[in-house]
């Protein structure tokens, strides 16, 4: 590309360029906005792996961005601002653990009864497909003891999140400038407290 003016260059070449430019005098704080913008995912995958590197060398890098799938694979601390007014701030994981629900993920061939089971122990339970159910109320560990003790054969038992896309959308709820004009439904959520349905499961059973 060397012998081509910038002006034939295409938007990704632009922001390689860019970050080319950037990295001529050997800063040790870099600043960008939006720098994965215009580039197919390879070219996203590649200023992933360069940010990360030059942060691994020292430097700081502050990277504004909208692109929250990408922030969360390459960030240790996010800055959250609404309405030009900081919200929050402090490293991702615990932003997610703030403002994103976790739940956990169960299949088993016996869902009716091992559901039942697992409500009398204080669970809110919502149904997950044929013959899982996502669980919240119970540490992943006292469910694992609790099919041990009811001799229940379970397919799955795993750790559930939101995305940091769910998190951020939670955090900033009241602090939107601009809103759609149509609201799409929101997938159903398992809420501290909500009462939980019967323990039938069946084809009509609602998931994630």
């Amino acid at each position: 590309m060397a012998n081509r003016k910038v002006k034939t260059y295409s938007l990704g070449m632009r922001q390689r360029l860019g970050l080319a430019g950037v990295l001529l005098g050997d800063p040790r704080m870099i600043i960008l906005d939006e720098p994965a913008n215009g580039l197919d995912p390879e070219g996203v995958r590649w200023i992933r792996d360069v940010l990360v590197t030059l942060a691994r060398e020292g430097r700081t890098i502050l990277v504004s961005s909208h692109l929250l799938s990408e922030i969360s694979l390459m960030a240790d601390d996010l800055v959250v601002i609404g309405r030009g007014e900081l919200i929050d701030q402090g490293p991702v994981e615990q932003f997610i653990d703030r403002y994103a629900q976790r739940w956990v993920r169960v299949r088993t061939p016996r869902p009716a009864e091992f559901a039942d089971v697992l409500h009398q122990a204080g669970a809110q339970i919502r149904p997950h497909g044929q013959d899982g159910m996502d669980v919240q109320g119970l540490p992943i560990e006292r469910i694992g003891e609790i099919a041990l003790q009811t001799q229940t054969l379970l397919h799955e038992l795993s750790p559930q999140a939101e995305s940091l896309e769910d998190a951020f959308l939670s955090a900033t709820a009241g602090a939107q400038e601009y809103r759609s004009g149509v609201q799409q439904p929101a997938p159903p959520r398992i809420l501290p407290g909500q009462p939980p349905p019967p323990p039938g499961f069946g084809p009509t059973g609602g998931g994630r």
